[in-house]
């Protein structure tokens, strides 16, 4: 990590002493993400005609910057995305191969594996995360649990009063304050720099369908209704303290919402005229145009990247039902949901805005992936990225800067569901080596899946909904796409660079559609 240090500080100053021969950029951009929680591609208004509600924030966000109208998540649920996000590598090279973690879960990502906070931080920027962690860190047991950990029933006994290790300030962040899991899975406690900021000492849970949380220790100063006004209160602190001090920042919020338990205030309650997830959409909404208005009033909004996104589509909690009589669905035109292989699960709202250097209003088809975060800001920052860290991350700045570069910018892209079902995207082809939903849409049984082809093979261009399975039709097409994918796996990477290995068994039950 030392040697990599040494790297990242010289491509960093090299990149950014160019650029200052540049008028008005003076300094590296303020860098800050906002990963939504279970929002689907419909659910922005921008993204959605038919919507019944309108997102002004989002939207104009969007205006100001580039729209992303072909983006994904590699997986359609919430750890994995995570893990891609912060470590540009597919999910399922890591020892999660199917899944989520709990809020008890230990560490996922490996201290010594680069993350695009270490790239951030070892460049310059003071980076924070603040929210929703999902990705493990170790609390200190009181005993050695005898329980699965990772299972969401899990309730060990934990020493609340010791600091966790491998949490985010191990992992590249300087500041960190946030939860472990989601906010419907205990325990319930904010941890600041790796201490709990109160012990648990009385149990709360809710069993509204929408409303809904596990039943587990809460902190005294944890609500879970305040939950999201909360966080969003401490990044815009952050914003404050960050643009006092002059040091160029990375804000990495991971929101709470609108997942379950699905609980707008009193503020939101009514405004979208569709239900109460609606009304938490609205809530997001105005997280967003809170933090801009930060920006704007420390004069630091033209020289940031404000990127948008979502960690995967929406729930079925959201109530599908509900919202389509009111003539909205979340997943716009696409098939399934969140946990899903299919579109609706998987493609989601990206926007970036940097008004110093991003053209206005502008639209892009081109495929991309979340994976592609860290690869971007090592292209910002002039680093040049180890074999072994962001074997799947491609950078999205020359899209960005409306440069010339060879197109498609990703050859294909590999997508996952919350069974570990794997589908790869090329071109306006999306092969799914799986013969149903891999998630909780239907065919997702034994039954319902006998009789169907072992693949899907979908023209997302002519069938964006994926009503047609083509893959009778064109065998030849699904031999290309099921030989590449397999190079990826066996490589440990699907960027130019030295072979890599994917971390736990070279084979696993989820790969069985290799042998036929």
């Amino acid at each position: 990590m030392h040697i990599i240090r040494g790297l990242l500080i010289i491509g960093f100053a090299a990149a950014w002493i160019s650029s200052r021969a540049q008028p008005h950029h003076h300094r590296p951009p303020n860098i800050v993400i906002v990963l939504a929680d279970d929002l689907g591609y419909g659910d922005v208004s921008l993204f959605n005609e038919d919507s019944a509600f309108e997102t002004p924030h989002i939207d104009r966000l969007a205006r100001q910057g580039v729209t992303f109208t072909s983006a994904y998540v590699t997986s359609s649920v919430c750890t994995p995305t995570r893990y891609s996000l912060l470590t540009g590598r597919y999910n399922w090279r890591s020892i999660l191969k199917y899944h989520v973690l709990s809020g008890y879960s230990r560490s996922l990502i490996p201290t010594d594996r680069l993350t695009v906070a270490n790239i951030l931080q070892e460049s310059g920027y003071h980076t924070s995360f603040i929210g929703k962690w999902h990705l493990g860190w170790n609390w200190q047991f009181e005993n050695e649990p005898q329980e699965n950990i990772d299972d969401l029933n899990s309730r060990p006994e934990v020493d609340f009063s010791r600091p966790i290790e491998k949490g985010p300030n191990e992992h590249g962040f300087t500041y960190s304050y946030g939860f472990s899991g989601s906010l419907d899975m205990p325990p319930y406690v904010y941890v600041e720099n790796d201490l709990s900021t109160a012990i648990p000492v009385d149990t709360t849970v809710n069993y509204d369908y929408k409303g809904f949380w596990r039943k587990g220790l809460t902190g005294p100063d944890f609500n879970h209704v305040d939950v999201l006004p909360h966080l969003t209160d401490q990044s815009i602190q952050y914003i404050h303290r960050q643009a006092a001090s002059g040091q160029p920042f990375f804000l990495y919020f991971a929101l709470p919402a609108p997942h379950t338990p699905i609980l707008p205030t009193t503020e939101f309650m009514g405004k979208s005229n569709s239900n109460l997830y609606g009304d938490f959409v609205l809530q997001v909404d105005d997280v967003v145009r809170q933090l801009t208005e930060a920006l704007q009033q420390n004069n630091l909004f033209e020289e940031t990247i404000f990127i948008f996104t979502s960690d995967n589509g929406a729930s079925p909690r959201s109530g599908y039902p509900e919202l389509a009589r009111a003539g909205h669905n979340p997943s716009y035109i696409f098939r399934g949901h969140k946990a899903d292989i299919y579109e609706g699960g998987l493609r989601v709202p990206f926007i970036v805005s940097w008004p110093d250097r991003v053209e206005q209003g502008f639209t892009t088809k081109e495929t991309i992936s979340i994976v592609d975060i860290m690869a971007t800001f090592a292209d910002i920052t002039g680093t040049t990225l180890p074999d072994d860290a962001g074997e799947d991350s491609y950078s999205l700045l020359p899209i960005l800067l409306q440069k010339n570069y060879p197109a498609p910018l990703r050859e294909a892209t590999v997508l996952h569901s919350v069974d570990g079902r794997f589908a790869i995207i090329k071109d306006e082809w999306k092969l799914v080596l799986w013969p149903g939903s891999g998630g909780w849409s239907f065919p997702n049984t034994d039954e319902d899946m006998r009789g169907l082809p072992s693949f899907q093979l979908y023209n997302l261009k002519n069938d964006p909904s994926e009503k047609f399975n083509l893959v009778y039709l064109y065998p030849d097409r699904v031999k290309e796409l099921k030989s590449l994918i397999e190079i990826y796996i066996r490589k440990g990477r699907s960027t130019p660079g030295a072979p890599q290995s994917n971390d736990g068994p070279e084979r696993w039950e989820q790969l069985e559609w290799m042998d036929l």
